[in-house]
């Protein structure tokens, strides 16, 4: 599954499943684009872990709630050539009942994983649909599937994103662009470690265990390929079974 010559964003590198979509398109060929915003360092190291293996890899430090930014931002990755696989990873929680949710709480999670989606795809969308080729991959999760208790914030943000992903699929299908959404379930990640014991983890997930990044980073590298070039407008499970 060669990606050799295409340029591939992952907003969000900094973490854990970002890290790790990044060293699975970087080693299938593709040069990675490493976004971060507020742990630039981690990029960095990311960056040169994948350059020390044979990749190529750069860092783009902007912050994904600010318009001016992303704009700055994608002009100066667009000045190198089109994106042609975009990872739309970047999110954030802020969890909370809806009767105690802040309104900040509420409008921190839409814009980073929603408006987020907008700020960075509509800028490299028309390069990328002039090459008549393209990867847009976005991250949802299992609570835009299911609801989270919690979570109204962040289900809604990825509720939304599935409909964009699926919207945006019709637009572009004609010119050779796939747009797809992946919904992991529980993915092992220091976040995730301390929210769900093994006791909880057995009673919500089918396969006892929780998922690994490196298998959400394999479905994603697919999605990218050639290989998967009739898959479009679909929101595509990951959870071990979870319903």
């Amino acid at each position: 599954m060669s990606l050799d010559g295409k340029r591939a964003l992952i907003t969000g590198a900094s973490g854990a499943l970002g890290a790790a979509i990044a060293q699975r398109l970087a080693r299938d060929g593709a040069t990675v684009l490493l976004h971060a915003n507020s742990r630039p360092e981690a990029v960095e190291k990311l960056a040169a872990d994948i350059t020390a293996a044979g990749g190529r890899a750069e860092c783009h430090v902007f912050d994904l709630g600010s318009d001016e930014s992303t704009r700055q931002a994608c002009e100066a990755m667009l000045a190198a050539g089109p994106v042609q696989v975009l990872v739309n990873n970047a999110g954030v929680h802020d969890d909370a009942v809806l009767p105690g949710m802040r309104a900040e709480q509420w409008h921190k999670v839409i814009d980073v994983s929603l408006n987020g989606f907008f700020r960075v795809t509509q800028p490299l969308l028309l390069p990328m649909l002039r090459t008549r080729w393209g990867r847009i991959i976005n991250m949802s999760s299992v609570a835009s599937l299911t609801g989270n208790r919690g979570q109204v914030n962040y289900a809604a943000a990825k509720g939304a994103l599935n409909s964009a992903t699926k919207a945006l699929s019709l637009e572009v299908a004609a010119r050779g662009v796939t747009v797809n959404a992946i919904a992991p379930g529980i993915i092992a990640s220091p976040m995730a470690d301390g929210a769900f014991d093994k006791t909880l983890i057995d009673q919500l997930v089918p396969a006892k265990r929780a998922g690994k990044p490196d298998e959400v980073a394999a479905l994603t590298a697919f999605l990218a390929s050639a290989d998967a070039g009739y898959i479009t407008g679909q929101v595509i499970s990951i959870n071990g079974g979870m319903v």
